[in-house]
């Protein structure tokens, strides 16, 4: 399982169905359904939080504050900074497991003599679009939250690359991908992070199993001859590491060589050791 390497962020103990975290100076206590194990829970922080997510019984839920909970403040990774907003439904704006492949991306741009176009599809709040503008390159970040753009904004200038060069894109993933290919734009790398389900800004429905094989082969053709990677994320647990390397296999793989790898992610948790998986990421690199 790969792991990041984090200051900023610490996942401090796991049990009970929760997360015990450590968001810069903030403690927060965060539900997980993975975390199926019920260890005693011997860290004082575990009742001296600054916050706990408690699910409703109709669905959804709430922050319960224990001690005082900003609205938003900045943690660091290496040269960036995020700004970390607890949101109704648990989420801070930032997955801490991804800088591992942040640094993938990072290293690969950085070691080609030229600069690489990256699209990152549901670029979120733009973590994964900072680490390719650091390295060097020029992003088209799109997503379909004009919420999660402006977030994705307010990042790029908390992490000082305001005038490094990308586009902003407000725009259903899909749609946005097949003009693209009518445009005749390449891009040399794309990151993809899909949700399990959502819905476009015009109502659009996705469902990840129904549609990822078919959203590749879209993606496939606004691959430059020369491309770099492709990195296919998924939180979904029914789809394993295994099923997203053989997509990306039997696909660009097949088209353009290289390699293609896949593995769980995770965080590792201070209190035992072990690393808890938080989702799954296929890689194809030429």
């Amino acid at each position: 399982m790969r792991t990041a390497k984090w200051d900023d962020y610490e996942l401090i103990d796991a049990s009970s169905g929760e997360r015990l975290e450590r968001w810069g100076d903030v403690i927060l206590i965060r539900p997980d359904p993975q975390i199926i194990w019920e260890t005693e829970k011997k860290n004082p922080l575990w009742n001296n939080a600054n916050a706990k997510y408690v699910r409703s019984s109709s669905g959804g839920g709430s922050w319960q504050e224990m001690k005082k909970l900003p609205q938003a403040w900045q943690i660091k990774y290496q040269d960036l900074s995020f700004n970390v907003k607890p949101m109704g439904f648990k989420h801070t704006g930032v997955f801490p497991e991804q800088a591992v492949n942040w640094d993938f991306v990072s290293d690969k741009i950085k070691s080609e003599k030229r600069q690489l176009n990256i699209l990152n599809l549901f670029g979120y709040t733009g973590c994964a679009t900072l680490a390719c503008l650091n390295a060097g390159a020029k992003v088209c970040h799109v997503d379909a939250s004009k919420g999660m753009v402006l977030w994705a904004k307010e990042n790029s200038a908390s992490s000082k690359l305001s005038d490094k060069p990308v586009r902003w894109i407000v725009d259903d993933c899909i749609k946005f991908v097949e003009r693209e290919v009518r445009r005749g734009n390449k891009y040399d790398g794309i990151i993809m992070d899909p949700p399990s389900y959502g819905r476009g800004p015009g109502g659009e429905v996705w469902k990840l199993e129904e549609q990822l094989h078919s959203l590749i082969l879209l993606c496939e053709q606004v691959l430059s001859e020369d491309a770099v990677f492709f990195i296919l994320n998924s939180y979904t647990t029914g789809l394993s590491p295994a099923v997203m390397e053989y997509l990306l296999g039997c696909t660009l793989q097949k088209k353009y060589g290289g390699s293609v790898q896949s593995d769980e992610i995770g965080l590792k948790v201070t209190e035992t050791g072990f690393s808890l998986p938080c989702g799954s990421t296929a890689i194809w690199q030429k």
